[in-house]
C-alpha cells in the first residue's frame, strides 16, 4: 500500500522517497459538499443498492449531485487523456495484487476475484485486501472526475436468490470501504447481479472462480 497526501505545488513523501506534486489540470478543483454523506450511508442500513445520492435514485440524480459537489465535467479530447492517466495510475498501484485492470473504450473495469477479496461464502472484505482497496481509493480520489459503479457477481452454484443477495452484500461492503476512505458517495452506483452475467464457463472450477467477482466500473464524468 502506498500512503498519499495529494497537495498542489508542494513536495510530499511517498514510500519514504520525496516526490513533488504539481497542479493536475485534469483534476476537479471546485469546492466539495460532503454534507449528508454519513446520513446517506446510515439511512441505507444493510445492503447499499442503487445510486448513493441524496438527490434522486437515477443517473441524472447522480449527475446533479456531482455538479452540486463542484465536480467539473470532462469534454472533448480531455476525456480520453484523463482516462489514460487514470488507467496508468491504477495499473501502477494494482500490479501484482490479483486485481485486473481492463480498458473498454473510455471505461476502466477493475475485476476483483472474490477468492482474493472475500472469504468463502463471506461478504466481509478480507483484512489482507484492505491495502489494495486503500490504493484504489487513493487513485479514485486523485482522479475525482469520474463515476464509480460497483457490481457484485456470483457463480452458478447455489440458489439464485442466495447468490443475488451475496453479490449485493459484497458490492456494498466494497463501496462502504471506499466511502470510509474518503471517496464521495455521490459518485457511486452499487448493485448485485448474482449469477446473471458470467464471464467464463460455470461448468469448470476455473470458470466459476472468474465469475465470482466484484467489478468496479470507472467512467469519465461528462456532465
Amino acid at each position: 500500500m502506498r500512503s498519499r497526501i495529494i497537495l498542489t505545488g508542494v513536495c510530499v513523501m511517498a514510500l519514504g522517497v520525496a516526490a513533488c506534486e504539481t497542479t493536475d489540470p485534469y483534476r476537479s478543483n471546485g469546492p466539495r459538499n460532503n454534507t449528508g454523506t454519513g446520513a446517506i450511508v446510515g439511512a441505507l442500513g444493510g445492503a447499499l443498492v442503487g445510486y448513493l445520492t441524496n438527490t434522486s435514485d437515477s443517473e441524472q440524480g447522480r449527475k446533479n449531485a456531482l455538479i452540486g459537489a463542484g465536480v467539473g465535467a470532462l469534454t472533448g479530447a480531455a476525456v480520453g487523456q484523463y482516462m489514460d492517466r487514470q488507467q496508468r495510475a491504477m495499473e501502477e498501484e494494482l500490479r501484482g495484487t490479483g486485481v485486473g485492470v481492463v480498458r473498454q473504450g473510455d471505461v476502466l473495469v477493475l475485476r476483483m476475484p472474490s477468492d482474493v477479496t472475500f472469504g468463502s461464502n463471506q461478504d466481509a472484505v478480507n483484512r489482507s485486501f484492505y491495502a489494495v482497496l486503500d490504493d484504489v481509493a487513493a487513485v479514485l480520489q486523485e482522479y475525482d472526475r469520474s463515476t464509480i459503479d460497483i457490481i457484485g457477481h456470483a457463480d452458478a452454484d447455489g440458489a439464485d436468490a442466495y447468490n443475488l443477495d451475496l453479490s449485493q452484500r459484497r458490492a456494498s461492503n466494497v463501496a462502504r470501504y471506499l466511502i470510509d476512505r474518503g471517496v464521495l458517495p455521490a459518485r457511486m452506483y452499487v448493485e448485485g447481479r448474482g449469477e446473471s452475467q458470467p464471464i467464463a464457463d460455470n461448468s469448470t472450477a476455473a470458470g466459476k472462480a472468474q465469475n465470482r467477482r466484484v467489478e468496479i466500473m470507472i467512467r469519465p464524468f461528462t456532465g
